[in-house]
């Protein structure tokens, strides 16, 4: 669960980073450049620990298959409330393949990794 709640807020820096710029068409692009990369760093912060966490019980592509999950369903919601901009019944029914993509691919959960082991420490090995 740590996981999954890291990668929705980093989708969510993540989507800022990239999109939020849209609404501020008059700054110049070497300041929405500055002040993307700015925004990304907190994604990035949140992004490799929900990496580091996930592994094991999730194997890598499942946590890849989730993240793309995540960030089209946060980028949707902001679309609809930040951009003002229609969120379509394509677009839902497109997320809805998506949501189908990850059931599909979380189906052969790693078994030892998901019976016995805790999710990995964020600490370096000793």
């Amino acid at each position: 669960m740590r996981t999954i709640l890291l990668l929705v807020a980093s989708n969510v820096f993540m989507t800022f980073a990239w999109y939020g710029h849209l609404r501020y068409k008059g700054f110049p692009l070497w300041a929405v450049i500055l002040a993307s990369w700015l925004i990304a760093l907190p994604e990035y912060a949140l992004q490799v620990p929900a990496n580091r966490l996930g592994h094991g019980y999730f194997s890598a592509p499942q946590l890849k298959i989730l993240q793309e999950a995540i960030s089209i369903s946060v980028f949707l919601v902001f679309c609809g409330t930040y951009l003002k901009e229609p969120v379509r019944w394509n677009h839902m029914a497109g997320l809805g393949l998506i949501f189908l993509g990850v059931f599909i691919g979380l189906r052969d959960m790693p078994q030892a990794a998901a019976a016995e082991a805790a999710p990995p420490a964020l600490t370096a090995p000793e």
